[in-house]
């Protein structure tokens, strides 16, 4: 229910627990979106404070202050872009920083916005120089100059643009300049979801869906979608497969469970990929250090996915670690492998323990 579109709609998510979404995603996210902050889940402390400011701004009869959303991919950045046109009466237009190369790009989709529209801007730090120079101006004074000519000879034309409202979306917001980050009137981080929290989407989405699911099957799926609505979605609907085909429907916990085996995610939401990196980090090295590049070759992985794909959820998790001196496996990874430390180390700080039994 809260999730978010990807600039790249050709692609296929290579892993179910993965964030991006293909084509099949974004049809079935379009129509399970909420149109309003009030059926929005979660995020309620960035509900609250966004809903005082359409509000305000509803008042005045303004437009609304330009918002900035930081995230993770799949926590709902685009819907709450949706949900903000909604809640202001605007049209919205969307289109991300890597369509926008050069600064007449950015000029041609300011200059055709109607007044009050919101502008949705994925992934802006990917924006190119020129045309983030432009935005500053026509954020701060809905105004761009558009240059004619070239040379000596090249003149400035300002061109004045209709009040708008812009929301940019980034999965790294430190990647902002700071004199761009200054121009949002509002800005947001949106946190990753409590079991809870992704149990109520998946009861909801499971309505829309008409899908039978009782609460300790939602509860087995909330528990292994990573925090990720997106991820509870798309589990949703491989668990609905596997009931239709194996059982009679209804959405269980052993139902849950057995079609997650199937498809290789675990009770902590781990998958093949994240398995493999644990394993031979703790069966071949011991428990590390090791450096990225020879753990990549180890689990037959390029570094860039090892480093780019499967760590960042295995140290959210608290099952591996980066130190200066390479990778190093944590004593909640050995105890999710039901392995033992080898004798003489901490279990996993990759120091060793001079006083250890």
């Amino acid at each position: 229910m809260n999730w978010d579109d990807t600039t790249d709609t050709s692609a296929a998510p290579e892993r179910l627990v993965g964030t991006s979404a293909d084509r099949e995603d974004q049809a079935v996210e379009a129509a399970l979106r909420p149109k309003d902050l009030d059926e929005f889940i979660g995020q309620e402390k960035v509900r609250e404070q966004l809903d005082l400011v359409l509000r305000a701004a509803r008042a005045r009869g303004a437009t609304a202050d330009h918002v900035l959303l930081s995230g993770a991919p799949g926590l709902g950045k685009t819907t709450l872009s949706m949900i903000i046109a909604a809640e202001m009466g605007a049209p919205i237009r969307i289109t991300s920083g890597p369509a926008i190369q050069h600064a007449g790009d950015l000029a041609a989709i300011l200059s055709s916005l109607q007044e009050g529209e919101v502008l949705f801007l994925d992934e802006i730090h990917r924006m190119s120089r020129p045309a983030e120079e432009m935005l500053y101006m026509a954020m701060e004074d809905f105004r761009v100059d558009v240059i004619v000519g070239k040379g000596p000879g090249a003149t400035a034309i300002p061109l004045e643009l209709p009040p708008f409202t812009l929301v940019g979306a980034t999965t790294r917001a430190g990647l902002l300049p700071p004199p761009l980050r200054d121009r949002f009137g509002f800005t947001a981080h949106m946190e990753f979801y409590e079991p809870a929290e992704l149990q109520r989407v998946i009861h909801r989405s499971a309505n829309l869906l008409d899908v039978e699911i009782d609460t300790d099957g939602a509860a087995e799926i909330a528990g292994r979608s990573r925090g990720t609505p997106r991820i509870a979605n798309r589990l949703l609907r491989r668990v609905r497969d596997y009931a239709q085909v194996k059982a009679d429907g209804v959405i269980t916990r052993e139902i849950a469970g057995a079609a997650l085996k199937v498809y290789e995610v675990d009770a902590r939401g781990l998958d093949r990929l994240d398995r493999a990196v644990l394993e031979a980090l703790l069966k071949l090295f011991g428990g590390g250090p090791v450096g990225l590049s020879t753990l990549a070759v180890a689990v037959g992985e390029e570094r860039e996915t090892v480093e780019e794909v499967a760590e960042p959820f295995l140290v959210r998790e608290g099952l591996l670690a980066r130190t200066p001196r390479g990778r190093v496996g944590t004593p909640a990874a050995w105890a999710h492998l039901g392995l033992t430390p080898p004798r003489g180390t901490t279990g996993g700080n990759g120091q060793q323990d001079l006083f250890g039994a």
